[in-house]
């Protein structure tokens, strides 16, 4: 158990697999067990991708609010993902690593702390465990020799799961034809359209730079048995929750399903095991796609939409995390520079809203107590606030719901501020936008174009403030136009009093 005992509010959460919302109720007890697919790390992760580990997070933070134990899986695919969903092609990690002139291993490492960094900049905690897929290579031979005599054949190209040997394949993502998973391309000699590989032979006459010796011949592991093979290795059969993408419900996982019960069949001495019962995991979740009306969310669109970008045009990455907030995970989420700007925004009166209590609470002592000891102590006025926030949280991460209760916190009246300020810090610790430690300044983000630095700004603002203070308008003029020029916007009568922001040159 952690420090945030048992909440009332039951934790309800949709499941994927029964299209669903189910009451938690974790395999041990007050411990959850949480696997997330992480990336292919063969280029920078664009922020839809990031949406995921926004999403992730929140999942985890919850948890733990709602008092359980949490141990989080995320892993790293650095071998195995092919440049598509077909079992033939260059896989990704390959093609970076000839395109860019430099060797696979380091194309992973260079992109696993590239993505490193991206989850800093968003607040997303560091899991229990990082798993690397060619760290457990061995293990995944293992797991294909325990299912290849009753579940697969070979092929030239390597080993293939026969999807016909598991009961309900394809339930996950509602496929109902045999073509359900059309994105599978042809490969010949295959039984079924959805068969897919479990290990891939290198082809003769050719080297891999990540390759091994196996019963079938040298090669590489389908990038579906490695998440199967990791998340049991790390939380075993069966754990609580597998999060991913909504992309990953129509392919991946249905085919990490199909390994699961394989795998779990050899285990158990049973064969032939139902996809609802074995599916590896009891609750599988995924969120849905950021929508991008201007085309640069793909990567193959060149300067594709990444937090660095977005950095570079005077945003911080956390108002991109208030921005996955403000949507409920499963619905889509449509990205714009508007959408993101109105997310600023709101992320700035938070934080001065916050900051302004921190000045009041000077000299008083306020931490963020355990959430029991908040339920039982709470001012009467705040206490609601704290059952509603629960309630939104508890309702399958409703955090549209749960922010304007944040608000509400922040903008009561006649409360005692050190109160406010433990249950903002509550809230907080559910939403993670790092509002106890984020000032006006952090949010101050300069454009990689701009041609004036912040402390030019301001000693330039110090002058007009003064010129203004004497009516020498045409001076206080001329300052905000020589501003101007220089890309920053003096907003006179800005509510925030924020007084200024750097715009693109």
């Amino acid at each position: 158990m952690s420090d945030d005992q048992h909440i009332p509010a039951p934790l309800r959460l949709f499941n994927s697999l029964t299209r669903s919302i189910e009451a938690f109720a974790p395999i041990e007890e007050n411990h959850a067990r949480v696997y997330s697919c992480g990336p292919t790390v063969y280029n920078y992760q664009h922020i839809g991708n990031m949406r995921a580990y926004v999403f992730a997070d929140t999942l985890g933070r919850t948890l733990a609010f709602k008092g359980y134990r949490l141990t989080h899986v995320i892993n790293i695919t650095d071998v195995g993902h092919l440049t598509s969903d077909a079992d033939q092609g260059d896989d990704k990690m390959e093609k970076a690593a000839a395109a860019q002139g430099q060797s696979a291993w380091d194309i992973a490492a260079f992109y696993t702390a590239e993505f490193k960094r991206d989850l800093a900049w968003l607040n997303v905690r560091d899991p229990a465990r990082w798993t690397v897929a060619t760290q457990y290579v061995p293990q995944m031979i293992e797991a294909a020799k325990q299912i290849a005599d009753t579940h697969c054949y070979e092929l030239p190209s390597g080993l293939y799961f026969d999807v016909s040997t598991v009961a309900d394949y394809g339930h996950l993502a509602r496929a109902v034809t045999e073509e359900g998973e059309g994105r599978i391309d042809e490969v010949e000699g295959k039984r079924h359209a959805a068969d897919f590989a479990i290990w891939r032979r290198t082809p003769q006459g050719e080297t891999r730079q990540m390759e091994w010796d196996s019963p079938w011949g040298r090669g590489a592991p389908g990038w579906h048995l490695e998440c199967s093979v990791m998340s049991r290795v790390e939380l075993g059969l069966p754990f609580d929750i597998h999060t991913g993408g909504i992309d990953h419900r129509e392919i991946h996982h249905p085919n990490e399903i199909a390994q699961n019960q394989a795998i779990q069949g050899f285990d158990s001495n049973h064969g032939h095991l139902d996809c609802a019962q074995n599916s590896g995991a009891r609750i599988w979740m995924h969120n849905n796609f950021l929508i991008d009306r201007g085309g640069k969310m793909s990567k193959s669109s060149g300067e594709f939409l990444r937090l660095q970008l977005l950095a570079d045009r005077g945003y911080h990455p956390l108002a991109y995390r208030l921005l996955c907030l403000q949507a409920h995970y499963r619905s889509e989420l449509e990205f714009s520079w508007d959408n993101l700007a109105a997310a600023l925004t709101r992320l700035k009166r938070l934080v001065m809203g916050v900051e302004g209590l921190k000045a009041r609470a000077e000299g008083v002592t306020w931490q963020s107590p355990r959430i029991d000891y908040l339920r039982a102590n709470l001012h009467p006025r705040l206490a609601p606030l704290l059952e509603q926030f629960e309630a939104a949280i508890a309702d399958d991460l409703m955090t549209p719901r749960a922010l304007p209760l944040l608000e509400e916190t922040i903008g009561m009246r006649k409360v005692p501020v050190d109160e406010k300020l433990c249950l903002i810090a509550a809230f907080d610790r559910a939403l993670g936008l790092n509002l106890l430690t984020l000032t006006r300044a952090d949010l101050r983000v300069q454009p990689k174009d701009a041609q004036i630095t912040p402390e030019e700004i301001e000693a330039a603002l110090e002058r007009r403030t003064a010129a203004r203070a004497e009516k020498d308008f045409a001076l206080s003029d001329e300052i905000r136009d020589s501003l101007i020029a220089r890309g920053v916007e003096v907003m006179d009568g800005d509510p925030l009093r924020w007084d200024w922001r750097l715009t693109l040159g």
